[in-house]
């Protein structure tokens, strides 16, 4: 009976591949074993043809894969092929599982998963089937190796001795192998949750596909593996997947489920008239004020357009934005916030990330089959197609920082490490915050001067923005008021929630949250966002390329005297381009205007007189930012040392030139006393100028 219900069941399959599949079996009749060795079954034409037959098939995959592999041999084929050793593998399930749902009810089911490949093991020939040699009379016994052990024979079949057996390998069957570890995507995690993962065993033909950094779908039969410990076996089980296919999935935000419904939503609001004010008022609410900031990162969150070039080189449409601040005006709330509506982000703090942490740490473990080193990726590379937040990025080491300069501009990342060569892909947007180089900002400073971190990383933000606490009458009473009325609808919304016998009313609570709350609900905006980013890729019109133009060349031609600065680099002009296309996306629009040009060079130009003047001369400096040191600086530094190398030869019977005779001829050359005596103890600690004696200093 069991036998005529197996034929009933590969007769299905025989007739399912006839129906649907007749032209995939044909190609890969031509193309087997060598190219391909699998045919790729869609779940929902299996339950197209039959629903049974595919419910029946996640309910027991491993017997159904057994007929439908079987059938598949059976298979009348027009050329004379064997598909023998052929896969069928099953993949798009109606459902994916979150690998924090899985459960005991699952096991032995087919599963989809989603998440990002955290580590993979190298590929490995696995024995499926061994053939033993008896040393003693030479007969050969097959065993087939189909558990996580290694099984020898017992006893040898011919003169029935217990060995010693060797193995045969040219008899014996292999298969490639490799280990898989699938965490969950950060887009999917809220809150403090620490991501989970799952380890996915894989074969033969999907093998050496995926590496550390991929975003996947994974469908597969999940097992049960005990655990022990001390050689002591366990009742807790740990769980693990066969996997039948992997697919890489680049598309982002795949997992965010627009309906019909949200779209028409969607497309209502981006013809708002007061589109841009809704999306700003949609950032940290809570906090006052910092509409630009506000504004730019938005812009960043929908992004410029990411351009791929006829001869293969890349445009990142990316945008990277930092905030330098005092203490206290809520850059990292703000941060958090941005975490919590981007489709996909990871979020993380200096003090706590190292350069490995950053980008990716070569391991040495136990996953795999001893000890072996593997890949395992970190924040940025987790962030791909995402934001990544770091908060507190002058408080990191300068190596570590050093591991971001790749990632911000090539946004890759390569890894040396342990014997590894790896390129993984960060394509993410960078959003920063900082504290001045002391703490707080010094208004007599050049900003230049106090931010303490590397002018090559500070170089690759498209926009520094500069949020200075000063006192101010009027500022502070509006804030005082909004922070008061913030809590208090706090208190009213937590003693509604809490107080069984509450007197407060909901209108009340509503009254006082509408103040504090976001014009467009986060869950919303999360699905916006993802929605402009998937559909609208905008291009220039005339007047906005006009408008960047002018506004680029005319900054540039300041620069053209013989002792002027340099204003602005082209990296600039690049970002006005970026910030352009992501204010077009945020209506949804297909064309950049002028409107959008303008209203980008608005805050590139406010980026620019906060951090990018030279404080002394008032004019626009790139140096500033590219190098750390304004022209006029440079000129200064330039000046001293001419000064000290003529008067140290003017001063031949001396131990050097006297330090007051190289201040006093500084500021005949218009350089002032306090920045001379600056410039000469700067000189000192940089070791450009020794000093032999008291009073007197001497070129090295």
């Amino acid at each position: 009976m069991a036998r005529a219900e197996n034929t009933e069941v590969i007769d299905k399959f025989e007739q399912f591949y006839r129906d649907y599949y007749r032209n995939e079996i044909g190609e890969l009749a031509q193309r087997y074993p060598n190219e391909q060795r699998s045919l790729y079954v869609d779940w929902d034409e299996l339950y197209r043809f039959d629903p049974d037959l595919a419910d029946d098939f996640v309910a027991q995959p491993e017997q159904m894969r057994d007929y439908a592999e079987e059938a598949l041999r059976l298979y009348d084929l027009p050329v004379d092929v064997k598909l023998g050793q052929a896969h069928v593998r099953v993949q798009n399930l109606q459902e994916s599982t979150g690998i924090r749902d899985i459960r005991a009810r699952h096991r032995g089911q087919l599963v989809a998963v989603s998440g990002i490949v955290r580590k993979a093991t190298d590929v490995r020939p696995k024995i499926t089937e061994a053939a033993f040699e008896c040393q003693r009379c030479g007969t050969l016994s097959r065993i087939p190796q189909t558990s996580g052990e290694f099984h020898e024979p017992h006893e040898c079949q011919g003169c029935e001795r217990q060995g010693p057996f060797n193995i045969n390998f040219d008899q014996s069957e292999f298969v490639d192998a490799q280990k898989l570890r699938v965490q969950e995507s950060p887009e999917g995690l809220r809150g403090g949750e620490t991501p989970q993962s799952i380890d996915v065993h894989i074969e033969d033909d999907i093998t050496g596909e995926v590496t550390a950094g991929d975003h996947v779908r994974v469908t597969g039969i999940l097992h049960l593996d005990q655990q022990e410990s001390n050689q002591e076996k366990s009742p807790i089980f740990d769980v693990y997947m066969d996997g039948l296919s992997v697919e890489i999935e680049d598309e982002q935000f795949e997992d965010m489920d627009i309906t019909d419904q949200d779209k028409k939503e969607i497309i209502e609001l981006s013809g708002a008239d007061d589109i841009y004010e809704q999306m700003v008022n949609s950032i940290a609410p809570s906090i006052y004020g910092y509409e630009q900031e506000k504004l730019a990162m938005m812009l960043q969150l929908f992004s410029g357009v990411t351009k791929h070039l006829p001869d293969g080189s890349r445009i990142r449409g990316d945008l990277h934005m930092l905030l330098i601040g005092d203490p206290g005006t809520g850059k990292s709330a703000m941060l958090q916030y941005i975490r919590n509506i981007a489709p996909r982000s990871v979020y993380t703090s200096g003090k706590g990330s190292s350069s490995a942490g950053l980008t990716a740490a070569a391991v040495r473990d136990d996953f795999g089959d001893g000890q072996q080193w593997t890949l395992e990726a970190g924040a940025l590379v987790l962030a791909d197609q995402g934001i990544a937040a770091v908060d507190e990025l002058d408080k990191m080491r300068p190596e570590d920082r050093s591991a971001m300069h790749e990632a911000l501009e090539q946004q890759s990342i390569s890894v040396s490490k342990a014997g590894i060569n790896a390129t993984l892909k960060s394509r993410c947007s960078l959003l920063g915050a900082a504290n001045p180089k002391y703490g707080r900002f010094d208004q007599y400073e050049p900003i230049g001067e106090q931010i303490d971190l590397e002018p090559a990383l500070i170089s690759r933000f498209d926009l520094i923005f500069t949020v200075t606490d000063q006192p101010d009458q009027e500022k502070d009473a509006n804030l005082a008021e909004h922070i008061i009325n913030t809590n208090y609808a706090g208190e009213l919304h937590t003693h509604r929630q809490n107080n069984a016998t509450s007197n407060v009313t909901q209108e009340e609570v509503d009254n006082v949250t509408g103040n504090v709350e976001p014009d467009i609900d986060a869950e919303f905006l999360r699905k916006y966002i993802a929605y402009a980013k998937r559909n609208c890729f905008p291009t220039m019109t005339e007047e906005a390329k006009e408008a960047i133009r002018d506004f680029y060349v005319d900054l540039r031609a300041k620069g053209q005297d013989d002792d002027a600065p340099v204003p602005v680099t082209a990296r600039k002009l690049e970002a006005l381009v970026r910030l352009s296309e992501a204010s077009a996306r945020m209506r949804l629009s297909d064309t950049v205007e002028q409107e959008d040009s303008e209203r980008v060079i608005e805050i590139v130009r406010s980026c620019l007189q906060d951090i990018g003047v030279d404080p002394e001369t008032g004019e626009f400096d790139a140096d500033v930012v590219e190098t750390g040191q304004s022209k006029s600086q440079r000129d200064r530094a330039k000046t001293l040392l001419n000064i000290i190398e003529e008067l140290q030869e003017e001063y031949e019977d001396e131990p050097g030139a006297p330090v007051d005779a190289v201040v006093e001829r500084a500021q005949e050359a218009g350089v002032d006393e306090s920045k001379a005596e600056h410039r000469i103890s700067e000189f000192k600690k940089r070791g450009d100028i020794y000093e032999p004696q008291n009073g007197f200093v001497r070129m090295i």
